[in-house]
């Protein structure tokens, strides 16, 4: 019975905390779980009440949308898994999302908590009986290669661009036809990133009923594009010559699927779907964040427990700028802790409160849900309500106006470390630790990429970050130099 014993080992420490000694049997280490639901943050998820056969790319879907998944144990008989993410922060991220939103697997409510485990490894160097540890760090080739069943509908390079940049940087993509079926060879910057994106995009569906995604590793590790064009694409050599490629097919062949059930990637045919909507719908997809219920929901967000003495509309289009262009802000006037913020959709909405609610923002723990509003007013022609609402459709700063924007690859949960680009070259390190350090916070650690245009910095907590993103985005260095600030998943 060695299950037993694993079981027993990796939950040894779950029973210690606020256990209930005057139970007894099965009911007292039922209740000794349940209880010890405050551990202290850690990478590692202890996830309870699975379905019967749940698979691990079901548990490893949970996680998806907030970061990296390193390692997975399921303990299969018991109906729990342990999920390890690559950082606390995206721990953090997913058990403050979910804190609000009730996660499901098969359309079971399934209960997530901090383990009180920081990493997983497996028992004694031994491999556990109940159920082995998947190291998902241990992927061989960075090449995926795509097959595409019940191609009822044209699925183009930049499709796929859309959906698989959502586990990770897409460096390279060949697209052909063989045996009369549309194939693609797409390669990611590291292994276990396309073993993410592999795991969770095998087997679904693009679009509603259609375009079913096959995927395995290639062989190959490398791929050698020469033209950059609808055929084949490589994003780190934006000078290649287009070669003689047909132009794209026409996507307006639509209406043929409509509506978007769970079971599909981008829902309906598209009219015209930009890449962040399906970034957020693969992701929603991926990890069945898509709230039920609300998928005609607008873009319209309710951010509340706000510091109303700090907060401003301006603040707030900055940070909900970097998950989605947010067209309006207001502050409540009757309400200043909390605000109306209109994102130019409802999948932005839906990657911005995923991101975050929970984070902390001028030192308090913001909420943000989904509002009942389908916009933000403006006010009345004349009447002046104190610069509480702003509206920000025409400013020049949104992220994601222009397709195919490097912006769409480089959506992360806030973290630590910032991704500074725009640097004028006169300016150094020590102007840059200053400056961060005097938005209030330490600057931890520096690096300047290889041209001196970009580095990036790191804070002592997600917090201070957030305000120096807050505070720094958009400042001018001089000569018309505007700095431009996001999260990074790198760490210096």
């Amino acid at each position: 019975m060695e299950s037993s014993g694993v079981h027993s080992v990796l939950l040894s420490n779950v029973t210690a905390n606020g256990s209930d000694s005057k139970s007894n049997g099965s009911d007292s280490k039922k209740l000794r779980v349940e209880d010890r639901m405050e551990a202290p943050p850690s990478r590692v998820l202890h996830i309870r009440k699975l379905p019967n056969e749940t698979s691990e790319s079901e548990v490893i879907a949970l996680g998806l949308p907030f970061g990296k998944v390193t390692n997975i144990l399921t303990l299969k008989g018991k109906n729990q898994a342990f999920l390890e993410l690559g950082t606390e922060e995206a721990a953090i991220t997913m058990i403050n999302y979910y804190s609000t939103v009730t996660p499901h697997v098969r359309n079971v409510p399934v209960f997530i908590q901090y383990s009180n485990h920081k990493q997983l490894k497996t028992d004694r160097g031994g491999t556990p009986t109940s159920g082995s540890i998947v190291d998902l760090t241990a992927a061989s080739s960075p090449v995926l290669r795509i097959i595409i069943d019940n191609m009822f509908y044209p699925v183009t390079l930049d499709v796929l661009q859309q959906i698989f940049s959502k586990f990770g940087t897409v460096m390279k993509i060949i697209t052909f036809t063989k045996n009369n079926q549309f194939q693609a060879l797409l390669q990611f910057n590291d292994p276990p990133t396309a073993q993410q994106a592999k795991i969770a995009l095998d087997g679904q569906n693009i679009y509603n009923s259609c375009c079913t995604l096959r995927i395995d590793y290639s062989k190959l590790v490398n791929l050698n594009v020469k033209y950059n064009n609808d055929k084949s694409r490589d994003y780190t050599r934006p000078e290649l010559p287009a070669g003689d490629g047909q132009p794209a097919m026409d996507p307006n062949m639509a209406a043929a699927f409509q509506g978007k059930d769970s079971n599909s990637l981008l829902g309906k045919i598209p009219g015209g779907l930009s890449p962040l909507n399906a970034a957020a719908a693969a992701a929603a997809a991926a990890g069945r964040v898509a709230l039920s219920g609300h998928s005609g929901s607008s873009g319209v967000l309710l951010a509340s427990n706000l510091n109303e003495e700090m907060v401003t509309p301006q603040s707030l289009f900055t940070l909900f700028g970097v998950y989605g262009d947010a067209q309006r802000v207001k502050i409540l006037y009757n309400k200043k802790d909390s605000a109306l913020i209109q994102m130019a959709d409802a999948n932005q909405a839906q990657l911005a409160m995923s991101h975050l609610n929970g984070q902390k923002m001028h030192g308090k723990a913001i909420r943000v849900a989904l509002s009942k509003h389908t916009s933000v007013q403006l006010p009345r022609d004349g009447l002046d309500d104190q610069g509480l609402t702003k509206d920000f459709t025409n400013s020049p700063l949104h992220r994601f106006k222009k397709p195919g924007s490097k912006n769409f690859q480089n959506i992360f949960p806030p973290t630590t470390t910032l991704h500074l680009s725009n640097i004028p070259t006169d300016v150094t390190e020590e102007d840059l630790r200053l400056l961060f350090s005097n938005a209030g916070g330490t600057v931890n650690a520096f690096k300047f990429f290889q041209d001196h245009k970009m580095a990036l910095l790191q804070m002592s907590t997600v917090e201070e970050a957030i305000q120096g993103l807050i505070d720094l985005h958009n400042y001018n260095m001089g000569d018309n130099h505007h700095l431009r600030v996001s999260f990074s998943k790198s760490t210096i």
